[in-house]
Order: C-alpha cells, then structure tokens, then sequence
C-alpha cells in the first residue's frame, strides 16, 4: 500500500541521533497535519548540547521547531498541541515566559511533564508539536 500522502521533513543541516524523522506532514483532504518530533537543545559532536542554560536550550528549541514547520509550509501560529518534558519543574517560570512569546498567537493545549533525563547529554527540555496548515 502507498502511503504517498505522509511526507517525511528532515532539514538538511538538522543534526539527528538515531533512525527517525524530525516531522511527518500527512495529507488529511483540505488540510495538512504536522507531527513534529521531540526536539532538544542542538548538540556537538559527542551529543552534549550546546549550553547548559535552560533560558537558552528552550528558545533553541523553539528555533528549530520553527525551521522544521517552515520547511513543512507551517508556522509556530499553526501549531494546536505542544507536550513540553522538562529535566527541573523549578525552571517552569522561565520555560512558560518562553513559550509564551513563540506562542502567542496559536495558544496550543499543552502538557508539561518532569522526566529523569534526556537523551542528549547536559538537555534540561525537550519540546514535540502538532500543527494544521490548510491547503
């Protein structure tokens, strides 16, 4: 069976560890649906990412979700769910000031969880959306 209508987004330059697509965009008739997967803070050479501030490591994520929606032909605005894993719920205040301002405009239902850990060395947040994009 073809599965034409679900298209994988990988940016070029986007540095991935392990078989997965950053994002499916999948044809659902009038609209498309975006599935972004969980994006942590970018990363060197030996997975460490590339500060250890939480402040920074959030809006860095925020900016490559950001180039994978673009590249899907959507915006932070079309974004309808975000589930935020955070490594310490004591930087939630300056994680939801963030978020705040990439989405002030779309609002999405969010769930935000503490985990143990990440699957990058020295990552304090990992952040997946869904987006809907009309044709």
């Amino acid at each position: 069976m073809s599965k034409d209508y679900i298209k994988d987004i990988a940016p070029d330059d986007y540095k991935k560890r392990g078989v997965y697509t950053p994002a499916k965009k999948i044809d659902m008739g009038n609209f498309y649906q975006i599935y972004v997967s969980g994006v942590q803070a970018p990363k060197d050479d030996s997975h460490k990412v590339v500060t250890d501030d939480i402040e920074e490591q959030t809006k860095l994520v925020f900016e490559d979700i950001k180039k994978i929606l673009e590249q899907a032909g959507a915006t932070l605005d079309d974004v309808i769910k975000a589930v935020i894993y955070i490594t310490d719920m004591n930087d939630f205040d300056k994680i939801s000031k963030i978020r705040g301002e990439y989405f002030k405009n779309s609002m999405p239902v969010s769930t935000l969880v503490e985990v143990n850990g990440m699957t990058r060395v020295g990552a304090k947040i990992e952040i997946e959306v869904t987006a809907l994009v009309g044709k």
